[in-house]
């Protein structure tokens, strides 16, 4: 009983917040507040202090509509905050998008999934799940790997029975290690970006 209550109001929740951050981003968008990391570095500072609030919520925000490019994020995270809080940033928000992720799609189900995402992404997908021995370690590979389309499996375990806690293991253990990664990476663009308002 204790349980189901909780799911109810953790999906409530999930849906809720997503409201507020599909208004919230589109007025931001709108404005042309996204075209650039710089453009972007420039709307966070706006908020000042709340400025760690609002970030960690569009990194949420784009995971659960997945519209914008994640290296703007990314990039700006480390720029506005410093590497270490950016970074912290940038993991928070995208767990917290990934767990929203799962419980909208819990709630909805396919129908939301697959307004969401192209109908041949979805079928593709479908079919190498059921090919997949363990649907538990495709799911892990994806959100450890880059280039995986990882929000869009956040979305499908939403579908399956993969237990909450299951799924937000494999969400707060491995993105912390994906993460790291997209730092590396993007690191050359860090450095040119650092260079540019010095």
């Amino acid at each position: 009983m204790k349980a189901s209550v909780l799911y109810k109001w953790l999906t409530y929740s999930a849906i809720a917040i997503s409201i507020l951050l599909c208004l919230f981003m589109l007025q931001a968008g709108l404005k042309g507040n996204f075209r650039s990391v710089d453009a972007f570095q420039a709307y966070i500072r706006g908020f000042g202090l709340f400025a760690p609030f609002v970030f960690v919520f569009i990194q949420a925000f784009q995971v659960v509509v997945p519209v914008l490019p994640g290296f703007i994020g990314c990039v700006a995270g480390a720029l506005l905050f410093g590497s270490v809080c950016g970074f912290v940033y940038n993991y928070v928000g995208i767990c917290a998008g990934s767990i929203i992720a799962f419980f909208l799609a819990k709630h909805f189900g396919i129908p939301l999934v697959q307004a969401m995402f192209p109908s041949k992404k979805y079928n593709v997908w479908t079919e190498r799940i059921k090919r997949a021995r363990s649907y538990d370690v495709l799911f892990a590979l994806s959100i450890l790997l880059p280039l995986a389309p990882d929000d869009y499996l956040c979305y499908f375990s939403g579908l399956i029975n993969m237990s909450v806690k299951k799924f937000v293991l494999i969400i707060v253990a491995l993105r912390t290690k994906r993460k790291i990664f997209s730092y590396k990476i993007q690191k050359p663009l860090l450095k040119r970006n650092l260079k540019k308002d010095a």
